[in-house]
């Protein structure tokens, strides 16, 4: 075994690394950006290499101060993660020349499935199934859009170098084929530098399951049981769980073997994963091997009892696979989330930003487990990936793991940038999740049934935070109070005024509405106005989760907590956010955002659709740029007029940098 490891990648699975070469005793070495120099992945390792700046081609892309940290540190061993290296052989060259051991596949295997194209080609001789489709080289525009009449509609595009849903497209015809090929091929050289593209025919309403795959370097290769990842948007992963409810124990077992066949086919060394497409009818096809780790990988390490990342090391470093096919035992039913800096509410814009609150559910070793890249007071950088962590459970079956899925996101809360935590419980209580019936294309095409943007509030979540913000403000004045005399009337925080009972405003912010109330009483006794009427509140007591109250004559017991400057009330399985506000301020009136396009973070523009002069209409795509791995369309806020352009393709901009700027309309003030 190795005595010591670089891990060349940051985040949760650097820390995941971490762990295990603890665990067996192997000295990490952690290599950072200039973004990261402060990184949980950091703090962690016995060692930390600066590599260069904050942008992925500065640093975590950067073979040669990689390698040359590995050689400086005494490395025998670089693990490469997920992302970046992972699955690129001139690095894999690299090292083996320098003399260190990769951890990962062999380059063999590493060049037939960096290309889609080629493994398809590959797969097809091994007698894998395949989708009907196009992965040749010649990639002229003409010859593509015959193929794809050839292959008909609704057919994929795909990256042939890449992976992760980057430069991926769904073309439902002929006519939107040449604009969805521009923007696959501008997405896939951006992200791979490769803009090398393969055609499919698109399998409707498909599930997509997953095998876990291990070859070693004596000729054993197993597969570790499926994984389902049906439940996607813009197809990106966002739960993950493994037994597939879907599969039957014959398409398991008829899958497994095609998985280990397609390994065959390569030689295949190390970890990797043989990603199918399967039909509604059961039919399953090829989509791609994926060379390396996957984020998913905890749930198989959940039903399992195995670690995978002890096994990539130990296969690296020669020894033969710890467990021969028939001695693997699958236990329970495990699933995985993945929290991430985004506004759901609007279209999943990434964010960053820091920390100021990341309370997460206590890992207990056996059914909770946190897989995190950074800690309460780090910060998401605008340069890397958004996710802050992946929530993992096991149970005995589906509908427990289910329910114990549900109280963990519950303990959850996240506050600095906005994060999905809502929208991931609107997910696990869907009857599409529930029942397993969620296909690939579910999320896109239901977005609204996850997103309830201006939801209406319970009138028991507004309660529950009234009354758990009375009970805040009483124990911070008695708090506060005079030791000498703690029973004064002036120590009272219940507005107390001599003459005439006391009444107290509050004010909150709802889905842009504000809501006003009064209250009189104290001590957990209220009588609260409110828009609909009147509560008559007795008994109430708050231990900072649970709110317990009676209200006409019924008792409650709700959860309610702070979340900065805000309150969270959990009702029907659904979290609220109540913002409190002033209750006697005044709101300025906005003016002027439909004249103005401006960047909604920081980002590199990537295309410049329009000219100072141009006619535009309302909501015409007026540039792309890219932040944090993805494409973002910028749009016009109103039909009207370009005045000016502030932009141009390939400039990095700021947030909230205005880009474009339209023309007064007809009789507006300048």
């Amino acid at each position: 075994m190795f005595q010591r490891v670089l891990i060349a990648n940051r985040g949760e699975i650097a820390c995941r690394v971490i762990a295990t070469c603890r665990r067996l005793g192997i000295e990490s070495v952690a290599v950072y950006s200039d973004a990261d120099a402060g990184a949980r992945h950091v703090r962690l390792a016995d060692q930390a290499v600066h590599i260069g700046g904050p942008r992925p081609a500065e640093s975590y892309l950067r073979t040669d101060a990689i390698v040359e940290a590995a050689r400086r540190t005494g490395a025998q061993a670089v693990h490469p993660g997920y992302g970046f290296l992972s699955e690129n052989a001139g690095f894999a060259r690299a090292l083996d020349a320098a003399g260190i051991a990769f951890v990962g596949p062999n380059l063999k295997a590493i060049e037939a499935m960096g290309s889609k194209a080629e493994a398809k080609a590959l797969m097809e001789r091994a007698g894998v199934p395949l989708v009907p489709g196009y992965h040749g080289a010649d990639q002229d525009a003409a010859l593509l859009a015959r193929e794809a009449a050839r292959i008909g509609f609704p057919l994929m595009i795909k990256a042939a170098a890449g992976g992760g849903g980057k430069g991926m497209r769904i073309v439902a015809d002929a006519a939107a084929f040449a604009g969805a090929l521009d923007s696959a091929r501008r997405e896939a050289a951006s992200a791979f530098g490769d803009d090398r593209v393969i055609l499919e025919r698109y399998v409707e309403r498909p599930r997509h399951i997953e095998f876990q795959v291990f070859g070693d370097r004596h000729g054993g290769i197993v597969h570790l049981g499926e994984r389902e990842c049906s439940a996607q948007r813009r197809y990106q992963k966002v739960l993950e769980e493994t037994p597939s409810p879907f599969l039957t124990a014959e398409r398991r077992a008829a899958m497994g073997e095609a998985a280990v066949q397609a390994a065959r086919a390569v030689d295949y060394v190390g970890a990797g994963t043989v990603e199918f497409i399967v039909g509604q009818d059961g039919g399953f096809y090829f989509m791609e091997m994926n060379t390396r780790l996957q984020v998913e990988h905890p749930v198989t390490e959940m039903v399992t009892g195995l670690d995978l990342v002890e096994w990539q090391l130990r296969v690296a470093a020669g020894e033969a696979l710890p467990l021969a096919q028939d001695d693997i035992v699958h236990r329970g039913h495990s699933i995985e989330l993945r929290l991430y800096a985004e506004d759901p509410e609007q279209g999943f814009l990434p964010g960053s930003g820091r920390l100021e609150t990341l309370r997460l559910p206590a890992a207990d070793g056996r059914h909770v487990r946190v897989d995190a890249g950074v800690d309460q007071g780090d910060t998401v950088s605008i340069f890397y990936d958004p996710m802050i962590a992946k929530l993992i459970v096991w149970d005995a079956d589906r509908p427990a793991a289910l329910a114990r899925l549900r109280d963990a996101l519950a303990g959850t809360d996240i506050a600095g940038p906005k994060a999905n935590v809502a929208f991931l419980e609107a997910l696990v209580r869907h009857p599409a999740v529930t029942g397993a019936t969620i296909d690939t294309g579910y999320l896109d095409r239901h977005l609204d049934e996850f997103v309830a943007a201006d939801a209406a509030l319970p009138e028991a979540a507004l309660r529950a935070v009234a009354v758990a913000e009375l009970l805040a403000v009483e124990a911070a004045a008695r708090a506060a109070a005079p030791a000498a005399d703690p029973h004064s009337p002036w120590a009272r925080a219940d507005a107390w005024r001599l003459g005439h009972a006391g009444r107290r405003a509050l004010a909150f912010e709802h889905g842009g509405q504000r809501i006003d109330l009064s209250a009189h009483g104290h001590d957990g006794r209220y009588r609260i106005e409110h828009p609909g009427g009147i509560w008559q509140v007795e008994a109430a007591r708050h231990d900072g989760d649970w709110l317990s109250l009676r209200h006409d004559g019924q008792a409650a017991r709700v959860r309610v907590r702070a979340l900065g400057g805000d309150w969270l009330a959990f009702v029907d399985g659904r979290r609220h956010r109540l913002h409190e506000v002033a209750p006697f301020a005044f709101e300025a009136a906005a003016g002027g955002a439909g004249d103005k396009v401006a960047a909604p973070m920081p980002g590199r523009i990537v295309a410049v659709h329009v000219a100072p002069g141009d006619a535009i209409e309302a909501d015409q795509e007026l540039l792309v740029m890219e932040a944090m791995k993805m494409e973002l369309a910028l749009r016009a806020p109103r039909a009207g007029t370009v005045a000016e352009l502030r932009a141009q393709v390939g400039e990095f901009v700021e947030a909230d940098v205005v880009l474009v700027l339209l023309a007064p309309t007809s009789g507006a003030s300048e």
